[in-house]
């Protein structure tokens, strides 16, 4: 995948940097791979706002993903990648002999002929998906169970990948890219190499409008609110806060910097056998 820049010739377009797709055969989705999103707004069942900058955007139909990839020993061939407006990595559509189709995430280095199997025995070529119990040490991974048989539930965004780094006691010690190193049972399912579209990040949508497309509304800073309004509005000009120097919160009053809001005895603590990075200092 590659990143597209436009000549500045309106404001919108000085900073838009946007994929160019190359990498897509198909335009419209498996019908019967689909099925319909109820919209929100944002508002739960009592019609309240409970998540913020929600509303409006394009119509979307979800996209079915086997994360638990069930057929196994079976060889499917790719017969189309996919763009998914649900999520930033693109899909691969496979087929399977009896003429059976589904979707798996896409990885760097699948394209359209390329063969895919799930199994215990299969070799760890990009796009299988085998236990880590059967994965060479030093694999790059995505797609990867927390407990057997639930399917793939972390490692799933573009350009994501952990890698296989260890073996002991009935569990796999897995480096997430966080540098999160955590224990995971041996029996759990991961696929193959890295997830795709690794240019995900350095796209700039260069104006307001393409947020809205997504359904993303106006994000109000709290400084700029009035004091009734925010804990960090008020004062006259750019202040930290009306009263006085106010630390970073949520208009709730939550503490956006600094406050840890982790459990503190939370149950996969006992996995975790090294924590994510910490910042930098400096």
């Amino acid at each position: 995948m590659a990143i597209k820049t436009f000549r500045p010739l309106t404001p919108s377009a000085r900073f838009k940097a946007l994929p160019d797709f190359a990498e897509i055969t198909k335009s419209k989705p498996e019908k019967s791979l689909t099925e319909a999103i109820k919209r929100t707004g944002g508002r739960n069942n009592q019609g309240r706002i409970t998540m913020r900058h929600i509303g409006g955007g394009h119509k979307r139909r979800y996209r079915i993903i086997d994360f638990k990839r069930l057929r196994r020993d079976v060889v499917a061939q790719v017969t189309a990648i996919e763009y998914d407006p649900n999520r930033s990595a693109r899909i691969a559509l496979i087929q399977y002999p009896d003429g059976e189709k589904a979707y798996i995430l896409a990885p760097v280095g699948l394209v359209v002929g390329s063969s895919v199997t799930a199994g215990a025995k299969v070799d760890p070529n990009v796009g299988n998906a085998l236990p880590l119990k059967s994965i060479p040490l030093g694999t790059s991974i995505h797609n990867l169970e927390l407990v057997p048989g639930r399917g793939g539930q972390i490692v799933r965004s573009a350009g994501s990948v952990a890698i296989l780094a260890n073996r002991e006691g009935g569990y796999a010690l897995v480096k997430l890219a966080s540098g999160e190193m955590r224990r995971i049972n041996e029996e759990c399912f991961a696929t193959i190499g890295q997830v795709g579209n690794t240019d995900h990040m350095n796209v700039s949508s260069g104006k307001a409008g393409r947020s809205r497309w997504l359904g993303i509304r106006p994000h109000v800073r709290g400084m700029v609110m009035n004091p009734v309004d925010h804990p960090m509005g008020g004062g006259q000009g750019k202040s930290k806060g009306g009263g006085g120097r106010h630390h970073p919160m949520s208009p709730w009053g939550q503490l956006a910097k600094g406050f840890k809001t982790r459990r503190k005895h939370k149950p996969s603590d006992n996995f975790i056998v090294q924590r994510r990075k910490s910042k930098s200092k400096n």
